[in-house]
């Protein structure tokens, strides 16, 4: 399908490599925000373990940051999401854990939206259409990452937002992350998708006018 689309295997090296580069860039950029915000509110756990950088290496997940985002790629599925490796923290050096938890957790999101409210104002003012897939990338992995399912920021967010008992209760979910992910992707997300596609499509309009 990409040969057709770009005529080359050597061009379609090119997009894939390029569309990777951002991708691995806007999630380096999500993941450092986690542990900066962690760091700031007096937890140095993910700065000890070299977390808080723009390293792109230190953030690799292989499924979330590798197979699965090339995988959209190269079946142009339309959409390309995924994840790092999640950045540690100690809710012990936090002065309040849950709440601090939860701005940890709404750090990555944020970073996205700033950088997509950021190219958007780029994209205003020079109309270089290029910058629009990449502006679309931080709002789709901000608004993925809003999702309250475990292991996305959402989750934790909520979980910061709850009373203190109902909370508990909540966060308790997160063990099995792995299972309501996957039940997510493969039940959840059809449904969820034209939501999603509506919510992306203001932020779009709000950025960048278009």
């Amino acid at each position: 399908m990409l040969n057709q689309t770009f005529g080359s295997p050597f061009e379609v090296f090119i997009f894939l490599s390029a569309v990777f580069v951002i991708f691995a860039f806007t999630i380096t950029v999500h993941e450092a925000s986690h542990a900066w915000m962690a760091n700031r509110l007096g937890d140095p756990t993910a700065k000890h373990l070299g977390r808080l950088t723009l390293n792109p290496v230190a953030h690799i997940d292989p499924l979330g940051t590798l197979i699965l985002p090339l995988i959209l790629i190269i079946t142009q599925a339309g959409i390309i999401f995924g994840w790092a490796k999640p950045t540690p923290f100690n809710p012990f050096n936090l002065k309040n854990p849950r709440q601090g938890g939860a701005l940890i957790s709404l750090a990555g999101p944020a970073s996205n939206f700033l950088i997509a409210f950021a190219l958007g104002l780029i994209f205003r003012a020079t109309q270089f259409n290029l910058i629009i897939p990449i502006l679309e990338l931080n709002l789709i992995l901000g608004v993925f990452n809003l999702i309250p399912i475990p292991p996305l920021d959402g989750f934790r967010i909520v979980g910061g937002i709850l009373p203190k008992e109902t909370a508990y209760q909540w966060l308790s979910l997160e063990k099995y992350g792995i299972f309501l992910m996957i039940f997510l992707l493969l039940f959840l997300l059809p449904y969820l998708s034209p939501f999603i596609s509506q919510v992306l499509n203001f932020f779009i309009y709000i950025f960048a006018g278009i």
